[in-house]
Formats: C-alpha cells, sequence, structure tokens
C-alpha cells in the first residue's frame, strides 16, 4: 500500500504543479491584458484633454489679444488727437496734442497681458504634448510585458493564442511625423 500512496501522491503532486502553473500563466496574462488596456485608456483620455484644452485656450488668447489690441488702438488714437479731427481747425489742434502727446510719451499705457497669454498657451500645449507621449511611452511597456509574458516557453503551453494575442505597440498615424499648426 505504501507504493500506492506514493504513486499518488506523485501524480497529485504532478497535478497540482501543472494547475499552479496554469493558473499563474492564466492570471498573469489577464492582469498583463487588463494593464495593457489601461494604459492604452489613460492615452486616450490624454487625447481627449489636449482635444478640450486646446481649442478653448487658443479662443481664449485670440479673445484677450484682440481685445488688448483694440484698447491700445483707441488709447493711441485718444493721445494723438487723430479720433475727432475732420476739420483744418482740428488739424491745427490735433499738432499741438502731437506736442504733448511727444511730452506725455513716457506715460505708462496700457500693460500688454497678451503676451502671457500666448506663454501660457505655448506651456499648456508642450505639458499636454508631454503628457501624451509618457502616456504613449507606458502604453508601449504595458505591450512589451505583456508581450513578453504570453510568449514564454509554459504560458504558450497553457493559454489561448487567441483569448490573448500577440499586440503591437503604438504607432503614429500617416503624416504624424509633421507637427500640428496652431493659427491665430
Amino acid at each position: 500500500m505504501k507504493k500506492s500512496y506514493i504513486i499518488f501522491g506523485v501524480i497529485g503532486g504532478i497535478i497540482l504543479i501543472v494547475f499552479l502553473m496554469y493558473y499563474n500563466a492564466y492570471s498573469g496574462a489577464v492582469a498583463k491584458q487588463e494593464n495593457l488596456d489601461e494604459k492604452w485608456n489613460n492615452v486616450q483620455s490624454a487625447y481627449q484633454r489636449r482635444a478640450d484644452l486646446i481649442p478653448n485656450l487658443v479662443k481664449t488668447v485670440k479673445g484677450a489679444a484682440k481685445n488688448e489690441k483694440d484698447i491700445l488702438l483707441q488709447v493711441t488714437q485718444a493721445r494723438a488727437g487723430i479720433v475727432n479731427a475732420k476739420t483744418p481747425e482740428d488739424l491745427e489742434i490735433m499738432g499741438k496734442k502731437i506736442n504733448t502727446a511727444i511730452n506725455i510719451m513716457y506715460e505708462a499705457y496700457p500693460e500688454i497681458k497678451s503676451t502671457e497669454n500666448f506663454k501660457g498657451l505655448q506651456i499648456q500645449l508642450e505639458g499636454t504634448e508631454n503628457r501624451i507621449n509618457t502616456e504613449r511611452d507606458y502604453y508601449n511597456e504595458a505591450i512589451k510585458d505583456y508581450n513578453t509574458h504570453i510568449r514564454g516557453f509554459f504560458t504558450r503551453m497553457f493559454i489561448n493564442t487567441e483569448e490573448f494575442p500577440r499586440k503591437e505597440g503604438f504607432k503614429a498615424s500617416a503624416g504624424a511625423e509633421n507637427a500640428p499648426s496652431v493659427e491665430f
């Protein structure tokens, strides 16, 4: 009887080892596949952030620049007396105002803030593109980890390759090597 217990023990041990190897291979593949899906979702989220943020920032900067341009133009015209000059007498008065304007040339004009808005937009553009690039890099790392796992010797014996197919890394779309243009 002792020999039969030993044989059943060895067979049971082998079955247990095979089951644990299968369990480990399958569970690992599921975990890596879920991690891969999460990384791709993060890439998509970064794309959506860009799609939501950039057009609004561009509109804001355009509006601020137009507003400052209008204000600066009105202030400059008012100081030079150009706005109301219609007759020769007005031109003579305007000449005096120009001399006065030369004297007060060093007065403070409205402070221009749109340049700061453009710098802020540039910073947001760069930050957004860096986020997208970082998420793509994480995605490619997750692909490598996943593919390495599913192509392992023991894992290949235990998992279904249709359920866990090999994945391709992130590939840029045609024309992506060209930087997008932002028009003002």
